[in-house]
């Protein structure tokens, strides 16, 4: 899915070929999924006439600000959304396929603005594509005071918290510190983003999978299943510091992963699998044990030396703090016993201490001589009962 750095991007695009022209036409086609709370005829008739005056963001959220009064475009690409100028190829978010073309208008196209430059007189077509249809397209009055905006936590390069009104947030929940960083109603934008998308082919895109959030977690060496509520001053400190850092810094290079940093995780993260090592060596000579583990429903990588899980360990239910004592008395008894304790016999259960007696019975009878004379006891004893 595009992340924050995925949508600045497209924002960026945007305002590249878009901002000051004149919608001079939209193009749409029914989809009843893709547009929410409004219809492709509608986004239309909204659109045309008006000038693209430039394109915002918040977290995964992007929108256009238009001349005039009337209501503002908001999309959320989804998992699959992209955007196309036509002439160009698209901007995909993995590795750019085989089959990838230009052909006019695009496979999969929800809508297509007819840009025109008043100055030159040149129309730049710019499309809305979405294979999947989870992306959403929505008009709003006031894109960042109503929903789905308006419902997102801080964006970590718009709107980053202080370090004091940072802490609070974080310690006053209770969960895994990847799964708090994965909800967008705390942090909207940060997730398991797709590193590199957006790279046409001629650029060599790799269409590598990283997360934000493993990055953001590696730098500030906390484990992905620490508990949010656990942490340390100085590891609140260093998440706030990375939180911000490593997406600025993905954002200032335009989600270009052959340039981040080499001392990032997402340079050495790849191999996951029965065949990979997953030990390696990280640039700076610290020794690297890359682990998978799920956090949050998503699949998270983390160092073994350097993130480690910490923490109050938990507390015993009833029923466990009892078998616990019960077995650590034993081992204490254990500890204590004599050389006379060794020759002690074992003690038997009830039931193995009847069946045995029972079988010395049998064993007497049998052993008894048959005598005339005891033959005759047992034939008076007989007569008597």
């Amino acid at each position: 899915m595009p992340e924050l750095p995925e949508v600045n991007r497209a924002k960026n695009l945007i305002n590249r070929v878009a901002a000051g022209k004149v919608i001079e036409k939209v193009e749409t086609v029914e989809d009843t999924i893709v547009f929410a709370g409004t219809t492709h005829e509608e986004f239309a008739n909204e659109l045309t006439g008006r000038t693209l005056e430039s394109a915002g963001r918040y977290g995964k959220v992007f929108y256009l600000n238009l001349s005039g009064s009337g209501k503002m475009p908001v999309l959320h690409f989804g998992m699959t959304g992209m955007l196309q100028v036509k002439g160009e190829l698209a901007s995909y978010y993995k590795e750019t396929p085989k089959t990838a073309s230009t052909d006019w208008p695009p496979r999969f196209m929800k809508f297509i603005l007819h840009l025109l430059d008043s100055e030159t007189g040149v129309t730049t077509q710019l499309a809305f594509l979405d294979a999947r249809r989870l992306g959403r397209v929505r008009l709003c009055e006031s894109p960042l005071t109503e929903p789905p905006i308006s419902e997102l936590g801080f964006d970590p390069i718009l709107s980053m918290p202080s370090i004091g009104e940072f802490k609070p947030l974080v310690l006053k929940r209770s969960c895994p510190i990847k799964a708090l960083l994965l909800d967008q109603s705390f942090s909207a934008g940060v997730g398991n983003w797709v590193a590199g998308i957006l790279y046409h082919l001629e650029r060599g895109s790799t269409g590598a999978h990283a997360s934000a959030i493993d990055e953001i977690l590696y730098n500030a060496r906390l484990h992905p299943e620490q508990r949010s509520n656990t942490l340390t001053d100085e590891q609140l400190i260093a998440l706030h510091h990375q939180t911000s850092n490593v997406c600025e810094t993905a954002v200032s290079v335009d989600a270009d992963d052959s340039k981040f940093p080499e001392n990032w995780l997402f340079k050495h993260r790849w191999g996951k699998g029965k065949k990979a090592a997953h030990t390696l060596k990280l640039p700076t000579g610290e020794p690297a044990t890359i682990k998978w583990i799920t956090v949050g429903g998503r699949t998270s990588a983390f160092v073994a030396e350097l993130q480690i899980l910490g923490g109050p360990a938990k507390k015993l239910t009833r029923g466990k703090r009892k078998a616990k004592e019960e077995e650590q008395g034993d081992e204490s008894d254990l500890g204590t016993l004599t050389d006379s304790d060794d020759e002690k016999p074992p003690i038997k259960s009830p039931r193995t201490a009847k069946v045995e007696k029972k079988r010395r019975k049998t064993v007497d009878v049998e052993a008894e001589p048959t005598t005339s004379n005891h033959k005759a006891k047992r034939t008076r004893a007989r007569t008597a009962r």
